[in-house]
């Protein structure tokens, strides 16, 4: 129907302009045809109208919450077990053991004399380290001998700490107690950790 009706409507239009125009009417990129219009059905929508709720009714719904409410606060909670901490029955049976690899004579000789020379190696890095430590302490004792005879201010001077080697400070107990009644910034808080008891 909306067809034949913008047809309808077009040659109306159409009929009205002179012979010259209706042709570039036609043609022209501004002329919509009116085929190309579309009508819809406009959208009225409204908001639902509030059901009209008699006011002991709602009263009765609040009561009956507030009793059930008043149910569940009787009963104690439920505790859940935390099942991380449970070691499974399965995996506690002794006789699960995971059997060890059996090597070779020349595997395990192999591996006696890797253990053997590690020893050995490390044993040495720690004697030079000690050594590289004696001699260090050697000189040091030494120079500051020589430094001695020759200027006595100089030696007191090199005997003391370096305060900037290592800048530390520290501060020492206070002179009075903290307060006993003294609130914290932060507030008071309950502790509502859960503790489960089996």
């Amino acid at each position: 129907m909306s067809v034949s009706l913008s047809r309808c409507v077009c040659r109306v239009a159409t009929s009205f302009l002179p012979r010259e125009h209706n042709h570039a009417v036609n043609t022209s990129a501004w002329f919509v045809p009116v085929m190309t219009l579309k009508t819809s059905a406009p959208l009225r929508a409204e908001p639902k109208k509030k059901k009209k709720v008699d006011p002991r009714m709602e009263q009765l719904l609040r009561e009956r919450l507030r009793k059930k409410l008043k149910r569940l606060e009787k009963v104690p909670p439920e505790y859940i077990p935390i099942e991380d901490f449970i070691t499974p029955a399965k995996c506690q049976d002794e006789t699960r053991q995971r059997p060890l690899p059996r090597l070779s004579f020349e595997e395990s000789e192999g591996r006696a004399l890797l253990l053997k020379e590690w020893c050995i190696y490390t044993q040495k890095q720690h004697m030079a380290e000690t050594k590289a430590v004696e001699v260090a302490l050697e000189a040091q004792r030494e120079a500051l001998d020589e430094l001695k005879l020759v200027s006595e201010e100089l030696y007191q001077a090199a005997l003391k700490p370096d305060p900037l080697l290592f800048p530390f400070s520290h501060e020492g107990p206070a002179n009075t107690p903290p307060k006993t009644i003294y609130e914290a910034p932060d507030g008071k808080y309950n502790d509502i950790t859960k503790v489960y008891v089996q």
